[in-house]
């Protein structure tokens, strides 16, 4: 999900609202300790049955982003970004994001990372 505003509860909470309607099953959520995430309207969201029915959350310690496989996915997505002519909006940031998208093997692989394999 791409979003142009400030990251927020509210903006948190229609990204955690897709991606619970976009994923069949459960969705095992990692999220590292942004204030957001730990936002009061956040929680009170989280703490509804029926959204733990559907999606479980793990914090990562604090100060530990080589534990953040999202921080795999950034290293690529801005080595992407580095690489070839300039991303000068949405759109083409976009484009980036499919084509690492496009790559599940590649997205897998940062599973294989000594410091990540617990999330595997």
């Amino acid at each position: 999900m791409l979003y142009e505003s400030t990251m927020n509860a509210k903006v948190l909470i229609i990204f955690l609202r897709e991606l619970i309607e976009s994923t069949p099953g459960k969705v095992l959520l990692i999220l590292d300790n942004l204030r957001v995430h730990h936002a009061k309207k956040a929680k009170r969201w989280l703490a509804n049955q029926t959204v733990k029915s559907y999606l479980e959350v793990f914090f990562l310690p604090a100060h530990s982003p080589e534990l953040n496989p999202d921080e795999y996915l950034n290293c690529d997505l801005k080595n992407m970004l580095h690489s070839g002519a300039a991303v000068r909006n949405v759109k083409e940031l976009r484009s980036c994001m499919l084509t690492l998208q496009r790559r599940p093997m590649r997205v897998k692989s940062y599973l294989n990372s000594q410091h990540i394999k617990y999330a595997a």
